[in-house]
């Protein structure tokens, strides 16, 4: 590949936050800390609020109920042994980035869309926001409590209420944090994490 393009999409990607211009080097991979972590969840949980509330208060269809019903069904399958084994997390992270997925998209708002999915380029954030590689495993306690949120989101959905299934889509955030290991106030990861993601 020629250097053109390359210094093309750098700008690009310092826009994007991936990179940051360097004093006398053009640009480098930019690190970022628990604070930056953190703040990529909570904005995620209120532009999610932002879309929850928004189909609430216009109507959940029955598409949407159905959908949503079926894969809290694959959740309770996942929870329904008692136990969580390695491979159930995979599967867990999976239906909670459907059942959030299913909820934007009802929104049917591009600008809200976009913001999400910029938000979801910070590193070493899953954008299913349940289990990730770099956690610790759930213990099935801990799981239900996403499990039993998921279902109030629903209900909330299903009953039009919009600022209740908008709190709790911003305060669904709290259990990753709390079960994040990012525990040390300003620590970087490595850029190879963050070169990973440019690729």
């Amino acid at each position: 590949m020629s250097r053109t393009p390359v210094r093309q999409a750098l700008p690009v990607l310092a826009q994007e936050g991936l990179l940051a211009e360097h004093e006398t080097r053009g640009y480098i991979v930019r690190g970022f800390s628990t604070a930056d972590i953190f703040d990529a969840l909570d904005v995620r949980g209120v532009l999610e609020g932002l879309a929850a509330r928004r189909v609430a208060e216009q109507g959940a269809s029955r598409t949407l109920i159905a959908a949503l019903r079926h894969v809290l069904a694959d959740g309770d399958r996942i929870f329904g042994k008692g136990r969580l084994e390695e491979s159930d997390e995979a599967l867990y992270a999976d239906m909670n980035g459907r059942f959030h997925s299913l909820i934007v998209r009802e929104a049917r708002s591009a600008m809200i869309e976009q913001a999400i999915d910029r938000n979801g380029r910070i590193p070493l954030r899953d954008r299913s926001a349940g289990i990730r590689q770099d956690q610790p495993r759930l213990h099935v306690p801990e799981a239900h409590i996403f499990a039993s949120a998921a279902s109030l989101h629903r209900r909330c959905l299903e009953n039009g209420e919009g600022s209740r299934v908008e709190a709790l889509m911003r305060e669904h955030v709290n259990p990753v944090k709390r079960a994040s290991t990012y525990r040390s106030a300003g620590a970087h990861r490595s850029s190879s994490a963050a070169l990973s993601l440019v690729r």
